[in-house]
């Protein structure tokens, strides 16, 4: 009976790995109605835009845990990079990003899954 519980101990610490990850990663309405895909990559996390005219292109990517990330997203449309934050707070993520350290932008994004 004890080695089942050891055979256990390493599934919970799988599930909770997962489970917190989760926060950032799905597919979310983008501000002017397109969606886009946040998923694990080696960076960390990447933005991959899944409808519009821009769909397929990843445009951007972040690291970091617990809701809060920082990383660059590339506005799709002028192709400036902007460095900056992401946050997640249940189903709304806020990006804030600024090139120079003087032009900053900030979206809101709705999940969708």
């Amino acid at each position: 009976m004890h080695w089942l519980a050891l055979a256990a101990a390493p599934a919970a610490l799988v599930a909770t790995m997962v489970s917190a990850q989760e926060a950032v990663i799905g597919t979310w309405k983008t501000q002017v109605g397109t969606t886009a895909v946040i998923d694990q990559c080696v960076e960390g996390y990447c933005i991959t835009m899944k409808t519009g005219d821009h769909a397929g292109q990843r445009i951007g990517s972040f690291q970091g845990h617990n809701g809060s990330f920082v990383g660059s997203i590339v506005e799709p449309e002028s192709k400036k990079t902007f460095d900056g934050v992401l946050s997640v707070a249940g189903d709304t993520v806020r990006m804030r990003g600024c090139t120079m350290k003087v032009f900053c932008r900030s979206l809101i994004w709705k999940r969708l899954q």
